[in-house]
């Protein structure tokens, strides 16, 4: 089996300029993508279930993977909710999947983002993990726009081995992740770590 070709740059590049930057000595401290996934949630639409459904097809559209379908836990009834409802979908990728599925984000998907300046670099939750909102389904190539039923919005998260968000940072915008607010994300981080030294 072929080796996705963005893990191949993260093997050739992106490891040693990690090495370089932060000093790592053990090549098990290089931070490295652990999973990616992929989730909507539908508990604002009037017909939930159509609409988990809906938002399931479009995620195994856009992965290639079959969702979970996520359920309420218990009944609100200011929000007509019943336990057990379903609400929404995800999807956790790894391995091959995981790679060429950012391959696609970075090169193809996130470049059809109207006005598209680059994402935000600030989204991180303090240990390296980064989330981005998509608005609509349309932006992803897999998606035929004459087949869209209701617009979808997407919650991705990318999970790392960074122990904090600058490593994090780092290795995403190393793998091509193109982030509009790099430099200025670089120099928090440095000052943000002078603070705590």
């Amino acid at each position: 089996m072929n080796t996705p070709p963005l893990l191949q740059h993260y093997k050739d590049k992106v490891v040693p300029n990690l090495k370089k930057k932060f000093g790592y000595t053990n090549p098990h401290q290089v931070p490295r993508l652990e999973k990616i996934v992929v989730q909507s949630c539908m508990g604002k639409s009037p017909d939930r279930k159509l609409a988990v459904d809906d938002a399931a097809a479009e995620i195994t559209k856009i992965t290639g993977q079959r969702p979970s379908i996520s359920f309420s836990r218990k009944a609100v009834a200011n929000f007509k909710l019943r336990q057990g409802e379903p609400l929404g979908a995800r999807v956790t990728l790894r391995g091959t999947r995981m790679w060429e599925f950012l391959y696609r984000f970075i090169n193809i998907t996130s470049p059809n983002i109207r006005d598209f300046r680059g994402i935000s670099s600030k989204s991180f939750d303090g240990r390296g993990n980064y989330a981005c909102g998509i608005q609509d389904q349309a932006i992803f190539p897999e998606i035929e726009i004459d087949q869209i039923k209701r617009h979808i919005g997407f919650d991705l998260i990318f999970v790392t081995s960074a122990p904090n968000d600058a490593e994090g940072r780092e290795l995403l915008a190393e793998l091509g992740m193109p982030f509009r607010d790099m430099k200025k994300a670089n120099e928090t981080a440095t000052e943000t770590a002078e603070a705590t030294a």
